[in-house]
């Protein structure tokens, strides 16, 4: 694979958000029942638009893996999304783990996603991630729904250890799962004889910023590999609304350092170059 270089031989990097809001967190699935969902506040709207503005200014253009339950009541935030040069990519429907749903019911979800995102934006749909990284060897089936669906790849493997998701033992870099369809794990860094985290999410809030920054820099110049990054427009958003019952561990990753996200999210767009997904690595 053509690794993309900008001037001065700077590799270009992954950027990807996923969009979905506080109460879709699995964190919180035994906190908020799926059919509340419609009753509470919804911040997505303003806290995409403060990226989609972020991005702007730092001309940058991006990825955002969408959920179709947000697509069907925020088309106009999907078509912004797209109509400002971004990539719209699937995050299924109802951000249900793969974990979670059988083969015909997981197909169900990605192939409903695609055909909402399709639909309301207008263009097509190739990049599917799964809702909490749920795609492992335990049911590595969920590949083969993937490229039936259409999709020509997928961000859904973080090859570290965690006790909510994880496949340590999988490729770190670009690979094909199946026949025609690409996997792009997100960005670890090797050291001694394990893969640390430094594709963001929590790990992003919850270190110091040159944690990150050595991380990306290392997977670049003695990798030689584009970094796949993400983040939830939720971390932006320090004033959102608390969940109550929610375990010590949970509210520790949820909710700390939210004021400090945007400011590192402004140094991490400076010090590396960012492009899409697709034109990361299909040369789209």
């Amino acid at each position: 694979m053509t690794v993309p270089l900008r001037a001065g031989t700077q590799i270009v990097n992954a950027l990807t958000i996923d969009v979905e809001d506080y109460f879709h967190v699995s964190a919180f699935a035994e906190h908020i029942p799926r059919e509340d969902w419609e009753n509470l506040p919804c911040r997505i709207e303003q806290n995409v638009d403060r990226i989609l503005a972020l991005l702007a200014e730092c001309d940058v253009h991006a990825t955002f893996f969408a959920l179709g339950w947000v697509a069907e009541r925020y088309p106009d935030l999907i078509r912004r999304i797209a109509d400002a040069g971004h990539e719209l990519a699937s995050h299924g429907f109802a951000h249900r783990r793969a974990t979670d749903l059988d083969r015909e019911g997981f197909l169900a979800d990605i192939r409903l996603a695609k055909a909402v995102l399709e639909d309301v934006a207008g263009h097509q749909v190739n990049g599917y991630r799964a809702p909490s990284f749920s795609i492992s060897r335990a049911n590595a089936w969920a590949f083969e729904c993937i490229a039936e669906a259409g999709y020509r790849y997928s961000s859904s493997i973080y090859p570290i250890h965690h006790d909510h998701y994880g496949a340590p033992d999988a490729p770190r870099f670009a690979h094909e799962s199946q026949p025609g369809l690409l996997e792009l794990p997100v960005a670890t860094v090797r050291v001694l004889s394990a893969n640390l985290p430094a594709g963001g999410g929590g790990y992003f809030r919850l270190l110091p910023y040159v944690v990150s920054r050595w991380s990306i820099r290392r997977i670049n110049k003695i990798d030689g590999k584009p970094a796949m990054f993400y983040f939830h427009p939720w971390e932006l958003d320090p004033d959102q609304p608390r969940v109550n019952g929610v375990a010590r561990k949970a509210r520790f990753r949820h909710y700390l350092n939210l004021e400090r996200m945007q400011p590192r999210l402004c140094r991490l767009l400076r010090d590396f170059c960012w492009d899409r997904v697709d034109h990361v690595f299909l040369n789209g």
